[in-house]
C-alpha cells in the first residue's frame, strides 16, 4: 500500500492516533513523530545559474518506553500498518537492550502535551518560482561586481517547509510547522598574490520567514554592494598585527562565539560522555551548575526558543516538552545546561526543552537552539569610544577548538583598528585566541539593544549517526579585554 503525503492527509494525527490504538504491546508508553520537510535550492556564480534542486521527505519515528528502556524505530511507510511494524520492531529493540541498561527512565520523560507552532510567514518562499528566484540571484551577483578586481560573485538561496506531528499513548497531541530560509552571498577580489572573500557570513543569515525579507528594499541591495566594496578594500588592507589588545566582535562573529565556547560546552550528553567518542566531551563538570563563573558579570545567557523569526524558535521539542526562555548562565555564574530530560534525569542537573532530532528517522538527542547573548546598555559609538586601542572584527572565516570546548583559535573576514575611541584602517586576516573562562571572564562591554541582531546556521553537526541541525544565536557588540589578536591566514 502506498503512504499517503502527510501534506494531504485530511489530519496527520488521526492517521499517528489510530497507528497507536491499533498497537497490542506491553509498553509503558508509546509515542509516533511524523515529519515532512519540501526543500528547494538554488544557486549562482558570476550571474550563471549553478544549482537548481527541489526535493520532498516525509517518515515516522516510533518510540517505545519499556521497563525504563526507550527503543526507536523509523519507517517511510506511512500507514497504520507500516506505523505498527515499527513499533513492534522498537519494542524488540527496547526488550534487548534492557540487559545493558544505563538508567531506568519513567514515563515523565515523555510528558502530555498538546498544542502547535507555526512560523511567521507573510509570502512562504514555496510560491517564489524559478526564474524569480534566480533573477533576484543574478541582481545579487551584479550587486557585488563593483571592481573588475572582483573575480568570484556568487548567491544563494536555500528554502524549507517542515511539518512535524507528535501523538503519544499518554495523549499528546502537537503540530508545529516551521518555514525556513537561509540567503547567502560572497564576493573574491584579487590583486596578484593576494585574494581575500567577504560574505554575508556564509549561511549564518539564517531565520524563520518568508519572502517579505527580500522586500526591505535598500537596507539588502546597500549590503550587496558594501560586501563587494569590502572584499576590494581587504586587497590592500594592512595585516592584522599580532598584540594583547581590547578585541570587539560584531554580533555575526559573536554567533560562532557563542556557538563553540558556550553551545556545546553545555550540552548534557558532552558533559555525560555520551558524544566522547565523535564530537568531544567538555571542560565543564556536573558540580560546576550553579557555582562556576563562567565569564564575568555582565554575560548573560539565554536559552530561548520564542524569539519570532529566530532561525531554531519552537513551542515545543522533539519530545513534547514545552520550550521557555531558560537562563543558562546569569551575571557570569552557570545556572543550566543543554539537555534532555533523560540527561537531565541521568546527571542530577538543570536542562531545557532541547531533545531535538534532524529528521524523521533520527532519535531526538541533546541540541542546542536558540543561545542568545542577552543586551547590555552600551551603545556602538560608546563602546569604541572607551577604548584607546583595539581591534574590531566581523565575520566568521575560520574556526579551531579543542574536544573539551576549552581552548580555541578563530579567524575573521574583516577588521577595523581602534584608535583613540574611533575606528580607523582597516585590516586584513585577523584572528584571535583564548581558553573559554579567559575568554568571557575579560567581557568588559556588552552592547545595548541597538546593537543586537540574531543570526542562524542549519549545519551543526553532532551524534552517531549524524544528525545536521539549525541553531540560532542573537548577540550584542561585545568588547573584551586583553585578548591575543594576529594575522595570517588561519
Amino acid at each position: 500500500m502506498t503512504a499517503t503525503p502527510l501534506r494531504t492527509t485530511a489530519d496527520p494525527i488521526d492517521l499517528l492516533k489510530d497507528a497507536i490504538a491499533s498497537l497490542d504491546l506491553a509498553a509503558d508508553w508509546i509515542g509516533i513523530r511524523a515529519l515532512r520537510e519540501e526543500s528547494v535550492y538554488r544557486s549562482q556564480r558570476d550571474g550563471n545559474p549553478e544549482s537548481n534542486r527541489r526535493s520532498v521527505d516525509q517518515g515516522a519515528m516510533v518510540e517505545v518506553l519499556v521497563q525504563g528502556q526507550i527503543g526507536y524505530a523509523a519507517t517511510n511507510r506511512l500507514t497504520v500498518e507500516g506505523l505498527r511494524q515499527a513499533a513492534e520492531q522498537a519494542f524488540q529493540q527496547a526488550q534487548a537492550a534492557l540487559p545493558w541498561q544505563i538508567y531506568a527512565f519513567d514515563t515523565s520523560v515523555r510528558p502530555d502535551g498538546m498544542g502547535a507552532y507555526h512560523s511567521f510567514v507573510e509570502k512562504p518562499l514555496r510560491t517564489l518560482s524559478t526564474a524569480e528566484a534566480h533573477d533576484l540571484l543574478s541582481r545579487i551577483c551584479q550587486g557585488l561586481k563593483v571592481s573588475d578586481k572582483i573575480v568570484q560573485a556568487s548567491a544563494s538561496i536555500s528554502a524549507k517547509e517542515v511539518d512535524t506531528w507528535l501523538v503519544s499513548s499518554s495523549g499528546t497531541q502537537i503540530h508545529q510547522h516551521f518555514s525556513l530560509f537561509t540567503p547567502s552571498y560572497g564576493a573574491t577580489a584579487q590583486d596578484g598574490a593576494i585574494v581575500q572573500t567577504r560574505t554575508n557570513n556564509g549561511r549564518g543569515h539564517s531565520y524563520q520567514g518568508g519572502w517579505e525579507f527580500f522586500e526591505q528594499g535598500d537596507l539588502v541591495w546597500e549590503a550587496v554592494q558594501r560586501t563587494g566594496e569590502q572584499a576590494v578594500e581587504l586587497l590592500t588592507a594592512d595585516e592584522c598585527p599580532e598584540m594583547t589588545t581590547t578585541l570587539v566582535l560584531a554580533p555575526d562573529q559573536m554567533m560562532l562565539q557563542i556557538h563553540e565556547s558556550i553551545g556545546h560546552p553545555l550540552e548534557l550528553d558532552r558533559i555525560l560522555g555520551d558524544e566522547r567518542n565523535y564530537a568531544g566531551g567538555s571542560f565543564v563538570q556536573p558540580a560546576d551548575f550553579g557555582n562556576l563563573r563562567y565569564g564575568s558579570k555582565l554575560l548573560n545567557v539565554t536559552f530561548d526558543p520564542t524569539v519570532e523569526q529566530e532561525f531554531a524558535s519552537y513551542a515545543f521539542d522533539d519530545t513534547g516538552v514545552v520550550a521557555e526562555k531558560q537562563y543558562l548562565i546569569h551575571e557570569g555564574v552557570l545556572q543550566r545546561g543543554l539537555g534532555s530530560r533523560e540527561s537531565q534525569m541521568r546527571l542530577g542537573v538543570p536542562g531545557v526543552a532541547c531533545a531535538r532530532a534532524t529528521s524523521w528517522d533520527r532519535p531526538p538527542i541533546d541540541r542546542m537552539a536558540n543561545i542568545n547573548v542577552e543586551p547590555g546598555d552600551r551603545s556602538f559609538a560608546q563602546i569604541i569610544g572607551a577604548i584607546e586601542d583595539g581591534v574590531y572584527m566581523e565575520a566568521n572565516r575560520s574556526w579551531s577548538i579543542d574536544d573539551q570546548r576549552y581552548k580555541f583559535q578563530f579567524g575573521c573576514e574583516y577588521a577595523k583598528r581602534i584608535r583613540n575611541g574611533q575606528l580607523a584602517e582597516t585590516l586584513r586576516n585577523p584572528n584571535y585566541r583564548a581558553t573559554t573562562p579567559q575568554f568571557w571572564g575579560s567581557l568588559a562591554q556588552v552592547g545595548d539593544r541597538s546593537t543586537w541582531q540574531m543570526f542562524g546556521t542549519p549545519f551543526c553537526g553532532k551524534g552517531e549517526p549524524n544528525q545536521v541541525i539549525r541553531v540560532g544565536h542573537g548577540a550584542p557588540v561585545c568588547a573584551f579585554n586583553t585578548i591575543e589578536v594576529f594575522g595570517g591566514v588561519s
